[in-house]
């Protein structure tokens, strides 16, 4: 699989010709739309900065649209959302964390994660993860010491730090300005992680890996 990240909580799976892409950029969001046709569309947050799927149509593919807590089957890839344990922000919007079974892989998506504090029933329902993508931007979501625990808490074979850039920078330009992915890098014992454009994924590569951090650029075009 080759796993896309666009910025933000945006970020784009892809196997073969299924294509899943979770928290599109929506209307009112300051960050460019990134349009392209996808197979499954999945929606973390009722948020400007997630919630785009208008922006997943192309052609004939339109896409089918998870935006809730639930059991789901598309196309013989299984997804599960989990309601987070509490709300976001003022406005005290819900957050679902979404696995993914892919190949014989399973991904873990935190979304808007606020908290780290998850329940025993919840870190069950999650399940072994191989693959946890985790916000890493503190204020309203997880800061970076509270991303690193959780990903120790899930026992993540590998780790994808999202939503630490700011309107398009570059995880490139980040790495040694942006202090809340330095802090995150430290707390992770993973100084020095060079960025990739994008990450392709096979399953025999998370064997033997145990907390390993892969970093993305936020590339700003599909």
């Amino acid at each position: 699989m080759i796993i896309t990240h666009y910025g933000g909580h945006f970020i784009k799976i892809a196997q073969g010709d299924m294509v899943i892409a979770a928290n599109p950029f929506g209307k009112g969001s300051s960050r460019k739309p990134i349009r392209f046709g996808a197979r499954i569309g999945l929606v973390s947050m009722n948020h400007k900065d997630m919630n785009g799927v208008e922006n997943l149509s192309h052609g004939d593919k339109v896409p089918f649209v998870i935006s809730g807590p639930g059991e789901y089957e598309i196309g013989g890839i299984a997804i599960s959302g989990f309601l987070s344990p509490k709300p976001v922000g003022q406005k005290g919007l819900f957050n679902t964390i979404y696995t993914i079974e892919l190949e014989g892989v399973r991904l873990c998506l935190l979304g808007m994660l606020s908290s780290p504090e998850l329940s025993a029933e919840l870190i069950e329902g999650i399940g072994e993860v191989d693959v946890l993508f985790v916000p890493v931007s503190g204020g309203d979501w997880l800061s970076p010491a509270d991303a690193g625990k959780i990903a120790v808490a899930l026992d993540a074979k590998l780790i994808i730090p999202l939503a630490f850039d700011d309107g398009g920078l570059t995880a490139s330009n980040l790495m040694a300005g942006d202090r809340r992915l330095k802090l995150f890098l430290k707390e992770a014992g993973a100084e020095g992680t060079r960025p990739l454009e994008k990450f392709v994924l096979k399953k025999k590569d998370i064997e033997g890996k145990e907390g390993e951090v892969v970093v993305l650029d936020a590339i700003s075009h599909a």
